[in-house]
This record gives structure tokens, C-alpha cells and sequence, in this order.
């Protein structure tokens, strides 16, 4: 883990967050977590909610299930968070170091789709973007003091 935590975010920068202390990063193969994330699973990382602290905003949430509320962005739509009885998780993919959260096990592992296995078997295709043509309104991958840009509010 990073001596001062990890921090993140949403897609378009309202809601930012920083957890002091992560557990066990996973992915998740239930249903809830496809939907959830509009993907074949859910990357997630426990968070000590002593040490998580919302910085900017707070995730809507939304009661998926008698015990657990999922949290995403009310703006943008990022998956957020997976709160239960327990604790809290977060979305991998919402941390601005998100390679550093290699997940450690899966769960629900009998609810995976059918060909995950063979995924990475797939040929790679080069797409071909014009990198000069994009012009992001992404908030980036660490703490700003306000966003978006004044000259993009």
C-alpha cells in the first residue's frame, strides 16, 4: 500500500475520494456487479471506513438489495462503491492508480460468463485514433482544486 493512501474519483471530477487504508482488492462475477458496472464483473477494493474521507461531493446510492446500497455518481454515472453490512468497497477503475490494485481473488466465481476464460485467447486489434483530435473533459488522474477548469465550467 502507498504510505498516504490512495485517491479518486469520478469521470467527471465531482465526486473525489481518498482511503488511507485498502484491504483485499477483487472482482466480483455476480449479476448485481455486471449491471452494476455494465461489464462482465466488478473490480473492487475494501476500504476502512475510519480512513475513507469523500473530498469533493458524495456518491448517490442506490439500494440494489435488501443489505446493500451501490454508490455511483449522480453527474456522470461512475460506479463508485459497494456498501454492506460489513464495510465498504470501491471501484478499482474509479482510483487514479488503478494498475497498482491487482486484484487478489475473484468471487462469485460461478456466476462468471461462460467464455472469461478464454478472453485473452482473442486477437488484439490496433485502433486507430488520431490522439490530436480528442479533447477530454475526463477530470485527470489525481486532485484538482476545482474542477472543471473555469474556462470549461
Amino acid at each position: 500500500m502507498q504510505e498516504s493512501g490512495f485517491s479518486g474519483g469520478c469521470q467527471c471530477g465531482a465526486v473525489r475520494f481518498h482511503a488511507g487504508k485498502i484491504g483485499r482488492p477483487s472482482i466480483c462475477h455476480c449479476r448485481m456487479c455486471q449491471k452494476q458496472f455494465g461489464n462482465f464483473f466488478g473490480a473492487l477494493v475494501s476500504a476502512d471506513q475510519a480512513h475513507l474521507t469523500w473530498t469533493r461531493g458524495q456518491p448517490k446510492l442506490f439500494r440494489s438489495s435488501a443489505k446493500i446500497h451501490r454508490g455511483f455518481c449522480e453527474k456522470c454515472g461512475t460506479p463508485l462503491t459497494y456498501h454492506y453490512p460489513g464495510g465498504v468497497e470501491l471501484a478499482i477503475g474509479a482510483f487514479d492508480t488503478p494498475e497498482v490494485l491487482e486484484p487478489q481473488v475473484q468471487v462469485n466465481f460461478e456466476h462468471r460468463m461462460p467464455w472469461i476464460d478464454h478472453l485473452f485467447e482473442k486477437p488484439s486489434v490496433q485502433q486507430s485514433v488520431d490522439e490530436a483530435t480528442i479533447i477530454s473533459f475526463q477530470h485527470p488522474d489525481h486532485d484538482t482544486e476545482v474542477w472543471p477548469p473555469e474556462d470549461q465550467a
